[in-house]
């Protein structure tokens, strides 16, 4: 019931406690007690999938982005993780880079070239921003391009050359790296969208076929070293360093060791959800998102409890997720895989119909706009106790300025 408790909350600003009384039940919001800031929850549109968006006639385009943005017809969303692109061209799903071929070396002037588009995260980013409020654009790069790696392949793993283990006859690209995201901010902020966090890494504990790149805690610490000098120097003093977006929850807590020596370079940390739930805490003082989950497989369901649909992609077990993470590992973000593309799987909240037709909307969607309307970014999370048998209740207090 966070709707419920969310309006309890904002009810008893300026008091100590608030006790109300419902039935037979009691339910109890201590202001006293607090937790987390909220920061928000949202979608990606990787891997081209904000093309499939993009392509939609334009009135099923707005149907969409309200779906995913608009507060009152949609999910309310309040940040968008876009990726960074690595990979030589646009064939298939991939996501292409900046500088698609070697400039000649580490040390080579940059021959960066930007198409404005950005597989449509150009087009997306700038509605969900002007339009629709959003103030928390994510940029995470799967993958240094191929020639900065040790294997000369975006995909397939390898390491950054020049981090601890990974040395490369080309030299360190730890530099060139970071100037190489630094210029990816760079030609968003031209076009007005802020860039608020920036990550280097995702997944870096699995090797794909697709882009990825292997990285230990240590040695993206030896990276965050060049990024925040780097990004400094650009004014870009405000973005927050993400990291490290590992595939599992215990897989990031794993990391922490080794990103102790750059902690006041940090900003945020990411994990996860895939090979391990945030059920317990991760021991940081910064932000922690949950910034990937989804039901990649299943076959695609709009149900929302048991006996309505395929049972992993229901929309009550995503809000249970989403409660677990809020209440056992004190997230602050939660983020679902894909808001909007085809195909008849989960790993999506709105499903574009095969004939193009149509955006259909599963309860999932609905289970995330529940929190992401009312939660709004700023929200601390407040004691609270009693639940009605068989309920989750959980109480915000709003963030200064902020309705509940």
């Amino acid at each position: 019931m966070p709707f419920l408790a969310a309006v309890l909350a904002a009810l008893a600003a300026t008091a100590h406690a608030l006790t109300v009384r419902q039935t037979s039940t009691t339910i109890t919001v201590d202001l006293a007690k607090t937790y987390q800031t909220i920061d928000g929850f949202g979608i990606s549109e990787t891997f081209q999938r904000a093309n499939q968006m993009h392509a939609l006639t334009p009135t099923l385009q707005r149907t969409a982005l309200d779906l995913l943005f608009n507060r009152t017809s949609g999910a309310g969303f309040s940040i968008l993780r876009n990726g960074i692109g690595s990979s030589p061209d646009s064939s298939s799903d991939h996501m292409v880079s900046i500088q698609p071929k070697n400039p000649g070396g580490p040390t080579s002037p940059p021959k960066y070239v930007w198409d404005g588009n950005d597989n449509s995260q150009v087009w997306l980013s700038t509605e969900a921003v002007k339009t629709y409020g959003l103030t928390t654009v994510y940029a995470n790069a799967w993958s240094a391009p191929g020639y900065m790696k040790t294997n000369g392949n975006d995909a397939n793993g390898g390491s950054l050359c020049g981090v601890s283990g990974a040395s490369c006859a080309s030299g360190d690209w730890k530099s060139a790296y970071a100037n190489y995201l630094v210029q990816y901010l760079t030609y968003y902020r031209e076009l007005g969208v802020q860039v608020t966090h920036v990550g280097f890494l995702n997944e870096p504990d699995l090797t794909t076929s697709y882009a990825s790149m292997r990285s230990s805690g240590q040695q993206a610490a030896d990276f965050v070293k060049v990024l925040r000098p780097a990004l400094d120097r650009a004014n870009f003093t405000g973005v927050k360093i993400a990291c490290c977006d590992a595939e599992g929850w215990s897989s990031q807590q794993g990391m922490m060791g080794g990103l102790s020596a750059v902690d006041g370079m940090l900003g945020t940390i990411t994990g996860h959800a895939y090979t391990s739930a945030p059920t317990s805490p991760i021991n940081t003082k910064h932000p922690v998102w949950q910034t990937e989950n989804a039901d990649l497989q299943g076959a695609w369901t709009t149900g929302f409890a048991s006996g309505s649909g395929n049972s992993a992609g229901l929309g009550l077990l995503w809000a249970e997720r989403i409660s677990d993470a809020i209440t056992k590992a004190n997230v602050s973000v939660y983020l679902y895989w894909v808001g909007v593309q085809g195909g008849a799987t989960n790993s999506k909240l709105i499903r574009i119909s095969d004939d193009k037709t149509q955006v259909v909307a599963s309860k999932r969607l609905w289970a995330f706009a529940n929190w992401s309307r009312h939660v709004r970014p700023g929200a601390v999370r407040v004691g609270t106790s009693g639940s009605p048998s068989g309920a989750r209740c959980k109480s915000y207090r709003a963030g200064q300025g902020q309705a509940a």
